[in-house]
C-alpha cells in the first residue's frame, strides 16, 4: 500500500443526486478524498481558497457563477489546483469551452465510474485527459486570439451597451454582481477600454 496523502478533492455540481453519487464513488477509494462539496461556482471558489484541494471535478452547467466563468477565476488567480470538468455534454462546443477556459480534463457524466476514477487520478498525476476526438483537434485547431470576448462577456458587453446597471445585467443573465463585475474587468482589458462609455461606444462600433 502507498503511503503517500489521498488526492483531497472538491466536487461542485448544481444537481443533488449527482453530487452525492459522485461522492459515493470516490468515499470507496483510499486514495481520494473529498474535501467539499459546492453547487455553484461561488461556492465552489471559495472552497478552492479554503480547503487548498490537489483536485477539482466540476460541471460546466451552475447557477450564479457557472463553471467556465469559475475556471477562468482559478485560472486567473493562479490557484494551484488541478481541474477536471465532468459534463453531460460532448459536443464539440462544450469541449472547446474547456479547453480554452483552461481544463485539465474532461470526462462525461455517462462514462463508467472506473474511466471517472482513473481521470480524477491522471489530471492529478499531472497528466491531461481528455477523448481522442479532443486531441485530434487540438493538433488542428490555430491558437485563440488571448483577447476575443466569451459568449458570456459578449453578453455582458450588449447589456452595458443598453444602459444597464450591474444589478441588472446579474438579474438579467442569472449571475451574480461579482460575477457581472470579473466578466467587465475582463471585456474592459480585451477592449482596451476603461469604462462602461468607452465599452458601449466599441459594442456600436462593431455593431
Amino acid at each position: 500500500m502507498s503511503d503517500a496523502p489521498p488526492i483531497r478533492i472538491v466536487l461542485a455540481d448544481d444537481h443533488a443526486l449527482v453530487l452525492e453519487g459522485l461522492r459515493a464513488l470516490l468515499a470507496a477509494e483510499p486514495d481520494l478524498c473529498v474535501v467539499a462539496t459546492a453547487t455553484d461556482g461561488e461556492r465552489l471558489l471559495e472552497a478552492v481558497h479554503r480547503f487548498k484541494p490537489d483536485v477539482v471535478a466540476m460541471d460546466l452547467q451552475m447557477l450564479y457563477m457557472d463553471g467556465l466563468t469559475c475556471l477562468r477565476h482559478i485560472r486567473t488567480e493562479r490557484l494551484p489546483v488541478r481541474v477536471l470538468v465532468i459534463s453531460a455534454f460532448g459536443d464539440a462546443a462544450t469541449l472547446r469551452a474547456a479547453i480554452e477556459g483552461g481544463a485539465d480534463g474532461f470526462a462525461l457524466k455517462t462514462d463508467p465510474p472506473d474511466m471517472t476514477l482513473a481521470a480524477i487520478r491522471q489530471v492529478a498525476a499531472r497528466h491531461m485527459v481528455f477523448p481522442d476526438a479532443v486531441r485530434r483537434w487540438l493538433r488542428r485547431a490555430p491558437a485563440p486570439d488571448p483577447n476575443a470576448l466569451t459568449d458570456r462577456e459578449e453578453a455582458v458587453l450588449a447589456l452595458v451597451a443598453e444602459g444597464k446597471t450591474n444589478t441588472q445585467i446579474a438579474a438579467a443573465l442569472r449571475l451574480s454582481e461579482n460575477t457581472v463585475k470579473f466578466h467587465l474587468r475582463n471585456l474592459f482589458a480585451k477592449l482596451g477600454v476603461t469604462n462602461r462609455t468607452e465599452a458601449a461606444a466599441k459594442y456600436h462600433q462593431r455593431s
